[in-house]
C-alpha cells in the first residue's frame, strides 16, 4: 500500500536532509573529486610502432608517478592523423580522455568540411616537440640528390611515384608544394602511419618518399638514403645533407609542432595539473633521450603560448591552402532559397 502524501514529503525531506549533511553524494561533491580519479586515456592517432607513439609511451611512463595514475597509450591510427579530434570532442571534459594533437587536426578542418573545429573544441594543454622532415629514397635509388629527382620527374611527367604519411599531412603538403613549383605531375600514395610509409620506400614501392624522423631506424640499416630536409638549417647528425632551404626554397621549412589537448570544457585546474605533470616529465633525462633518438627536440610552450601558436599556425596553413587551392569551399545553398 502506497504511503499517504506528508509521508511522501517526509522521505524527500530526510533524502535532502542526509544529502546536507555528507550522506549522499552531491553533484558539488562529485565535482570536488581529486583529479586524476581513474586512469587517464591518451589517444594517439598514429599507428603503434612509429616514433611519436614510441616518445609517448616514455613519456606516459615518466609521468605517471607525478599524477597518481597510469596514462594508457590507445591508438587511433588513420585519416592523417585526424582521428583524434572528433575523439575528443566527443570525450567526457573531465582531463581523464585526452589526445596527441599534430597540427595535421587544424590543417585538415581547413581543407575539409568537418564537424568539428579543433580551434573551439579542443583545449590545449602543453606543446612538447618537432620533427625533422626529410626526403628519402631506397638505397639502390638512381636518384642521388634532390636535383636528380626534379630532373627526372620533369623528363617523365606523372611517373615520379611519392609516398607520404597521408593527405594533408605536412609530408604530403610540403612535397606537393615543391613539385607544384616546377609544375611537375606526380602519384601520391598516402599511408596510414610512418612504418607503412618507411617499409615502402626501402622496398622500393614508392620511388620517394617524404616522412619526420622515423624514418632514422631505416636510415641507419641503410635501407633508405636521405636527399634533403626541410629543417631551417643543417642537421648536425647529417651534416652532408643539404636543406631545401638551402638549395632555393626559403619559405620550405616545416617542423610540425605537437602538443597535448583535452577536451573543451575541461575545468582550468585540471588542465593546469595536466600541463605542471607533463611539462616536469618531459624535460626528465630518460625522454629526451627517447627524443634524441630520433631526431625530436623539445619545444615546449605552455598553455597560454600553445595556444596562441595554434591561432597563428592556423592563420600560416590557410594562407598555403589558398595559394594551393586546397581550401575548403562552402557548401553550396540549397536550391530555391
Amino acid at each position: 500500500m502506497n504511503p499517504p502524501l506528508p509521508s511522501r514529503r517526509r522521505c524527500l525531506a530526510w533524502a535532502v536532509a542526509a544529502a546536507a549533511a555528507g550522506h549522499l553524494p552531491t553533484a558539488a561533491a562529485r565535482s570536488a573529486a581529486p583529479f586524476p580519479s581513474r586512469p587517464i586515456q591518451l589517444i594517439v592517432p598514429w599507428p603503434a610502432g612509429g616514433a611519436t607513439d614510441l616518445t609517448l609511451r616514455v613519456l606516459c611512463e615518466e609521468v605517471q608517478p607525478l599524477l597518481g595514475q597510469p596514462v594508457v597509450v590507445i591508438n587511433k591510427p588513420g585519416a592523417g592523423g585526424t582521428q583524434v579530434a572528433p575523439l575528443l570532442k566527443l570525450a567526457e571534459p573531465d582531463g581523464h580522455t585526452i589526445g596527441q594533437v599534430p597540427v595535421t587536426v587544424y590543417r585538415h578542418a581547413l581543407m575539409n568540411p568537418v564537424p568539428w573545429d579543433p580551434v573551439a573544441d579542443l583545449s590545449p594543454i602543453v606543446q612538447v616537440s618537432g620533427v625533422t622532415f626529410g626526403v628519402l629514397v631506397p638505397t639502390a635509388s638512381p636518384l642521388r640528390n634532390w636535383s636528380d629527382l626534379i630532373a627526372w620527374a620533369l623528363a617523365r611527367p606523372g611517373e615520379l611515384i611519392v609516398g607520404s604519411t597521408g593527405i594533408g599531412t605536412t609530408a604530403h603538403l610540403a612535397m606537393e608544394d615543391l613539385l607544384m613549383r616546377h609544375g611537375i605531375r606526380y602519384v601520391h600514395v598516402p599511408y596510414r602511419g610512418t612504418a607503412d610509409q618507411m617499409l615502402a620506400v626501402a622496398g622500393a614501392q614508392v620511388m620517394a618518399g617524404v616522412n619526420s624522423t622515423g624514418f632514422v631506424p631505416w636510415l641507419e640499416q641503410g635501407k633508405v638514403r636521405l636527399l634533403a630536409t626541410f629543417d631551417a638549417a643543417r642537421n648536425p647528425r647529417w651534416p652532408d645533407v643539404p636543406t631545401l632551404r638551402e638549395l632555393g626554397y626559403e619559405l620550405a621549412v616545416h617542423s610540425s609542432p605537437w602538443g597535448l589537448a583535452a577536451p573543451r570544457g575541461t575545468p582550468a585546474e585540471v588542465v593546469q595539473r595536466l600541463h605542471d605533470s607533463f611539462a616536469r616529465a618531459m624535460t626528465g633525462e630518460r625522454h629526451l633521450r627517447e627524443l634524441a633518438r630520433y631526431d625530436q627536440t623539445l619545444e615546449y610552450l605552455n598553455t597560454r603560448d600553445y595556444r596562441q601558436a595554434l591561432i597563428e599556425t592556423v592563420e600560416r596553413e590557410r594562407r598555403l591552402l589558398a595559394r594551393m587551392n586546397l581550401l575548403a569551399r562552402p557548401a553550396s545553398a540549397p536550391s530555391g532559397s
